[in-house]
């Protein structure tokens, strides 16, 4: 009798086990108009008091510096924020709200999202962001955004341009 209740507690804390995992990976949004979000660098946003990691993508830090074409230094994490943010606030010329589904966050309680211009999410910023050479494709975690850095590289566009450190290998050495 006893291992029938175990069998029968085990198999229940299963059956919850699982709604939990169901109701958590569940897809959220969350949205803004433009003029109430706050770019924190080229991957990150910020809505309230939510920040949004802009999932698949990894940009470079704020205080990494790119060479250019002529092998001329530049703040490459700065142009990835300003960037994003004229992306989000300068290019958005209907000041269309912006959308950022998501179903998971990262260790730092932060949103991994991918984000979007209007309610048809025709124009993803994330893609825009990579496609763009502003930030790469995080490959450690998708490949979605693999076919957008491609297009980058060949047409030499952003930080293809020139040389960098991907963003990861520069925090690594940057600590």
């Amino acid at each position: 009798m006893k291992k029938l209740n175990l069998n029968l507690f085990n198999l229940l804390f299963i059956f919850f086990l699982s709604l939990t995992n169901l109701a958590n990976s569940e897809e959220k949004f969350i949205a803004a108009e433009p003029s109430k979000i706050s770019v924190i660098d080229g991957d990150t946003i910020k809505i309230g008091k939510e920040k949004i990691r802009l999932f698949g993508i990894d940009a470079p830090e704020i205080k990494q510096v790119c060479k250019n074409d002529n092998n001329d230094p530049y703040p490459c994490g700065i142009a990835a924020k300003n960037y994003l943010s004229w992306l989000i606030e300068d290019d958005n010329e209907y000041d269309e709200i912006i959308y950022c589904y998501y179903s998971e966050r990262d260790k730092y309680k932060r949103i991994i999202g991918e984000c979007f211009i209007g309610t048809i999410s025709e124009t993803n910023i994330n893609r825009i962001m990579v496609s763009h050479g502003r930030a790469v494709a995080y490959l450690k975690y998708s490949e979605k955004y693999l076919d957008a850095q491609n297009i980058a590289k060949n047409k030499k566009m952003g930080i293809w341009n020139g040389t960098f450190d991907l963003p990861e290998e520069w925090r690594k050495k940057n600590k």
